[in-house]
């Protein structure tokens, strides 16, 4: 890639140019759009022409205030899909945009890079709020002191390892009703609401890539039946794999009894609540100065 080439085509006034965006999604599958009238390729992807994508002009600015644009497009069954939009896929997506010499490609230079925000749909197109790095500095910062754990099961803080068989079950859907109840014949090892809490990620089928949070666990006979908090956007059926793993309370007592961590959580069990901080002496007690959590 040469900048500087790009740059001196730039200078001379008759410009051969045009944008590229390459959207890459959690699960890893990318898309190429363009807006030239034919179809280009490089870094091993192939950027559309007919996909009916634009953007608007992206103003960049220095210093930490965050860059946002938009991008425009037709939902069509070979690119994005109302369906995928539906099922969250897009949700959070990588978007690189290159400025690009058409008639030679290895003159490009990149000029935003970010990710999808919330996205609009009407009338057969969408609109996407495309966020930039800075994005991610425009969060709350900092931590609360709470009683729970404040991390998230296997996370840095946390440490868990979820790809252990003792808290990931590698199993595939026996019955479903309504995309939300799940049967699997899952009874052993795990106990009753083991998974409860936890998260139902899906292997293979038409719901790839799709995950939910788990409501309910509990065991029927030699069958597990799984509830979500909400139906899965995408169909499932019988055989479809699915990787269920172990939920979190963020007790200190789940975090010591069930996941043996004790050592990593990430939340203050001990920290005096109201009551403690609106004690005052008593006459009935020994008021010497020591500690009142005796």
């Amino acid at each position: 890639m040469t900048v500087a080439t790009l740059n001196t085509h730039l200078q001379t006034g008759a410009t051969h140019v045009c944008s590229c965006w390459a959207v890459t999604r959690r699960d890893g599958v990318v898309f190429g759009f363009t807006d030239h009238d034919t179809a280009l390729a490089f870094d091993d992807i192939a950027f559309m022409p007919d996909s009916g994508l634009s953007a608007k002009a992206i103003t960049s600015t220095t210093g930490l205030s965050v860059n946002n644009t938009e991008a425009l497009g037709v939902l069509s069954a070979d690119a994005i899909t109302d369906a995928d939009i539906e099922a969250g896929r897009f949700d959070g997506a990588a978007v690189t945009m290159w400025l690009v010499r058409w008639d030679d490609v290895a003159d490009r230079e990149v000029k935003f890079t970010g990710s999808i925000g919330e996205i609009v749909r009407e009338a057969g197109t969408y609109r996407a709020e495309l966020r930039g790095l800075t994005e991610m500095l425009n969060q709350p910062q900092g931590r609360a002191y709470l009683k729970t754990c404040s991390a998230v099961l296997g996370d840095v803080g946390c440490k868990v390892g979820t790809s252990d068989p003792a808290f990931r079950a590698d199993t595939a859907v026996d019955v479903v009703t309504g995309e939300q109840v799940y049967r699997f014949a899952l009874a052993a090892p795990y106990t009753d609401r083991w998974f409860e809490g936890g998260v139902m990620q899906i292997r293979s089928g038409a719901a790839v890539g799709l995950e939910a949070v788990i409501k309910g666990d509990e065991i029927d006979g030699d069958e597990r039946v799984i509830t979500l908090w909400r139906p899965l956007p995408a169909s499932t059926m019988q055989g479809d794999a699915v990787w269920l793993i172990a939920g979190c309370d963020k007790r200190s007592e789940t975090c010591r009894v069930k996941f043996d961590n004790l050592v990593n959580f990430q939340g203050f069990p001990d920290i005096p609540g109201d009551d403690w901080l609106m004690s005052v002496p008593r006459s009935d007690g020994d008021s010497d100065g020591g500690s009142m959590s005796r």
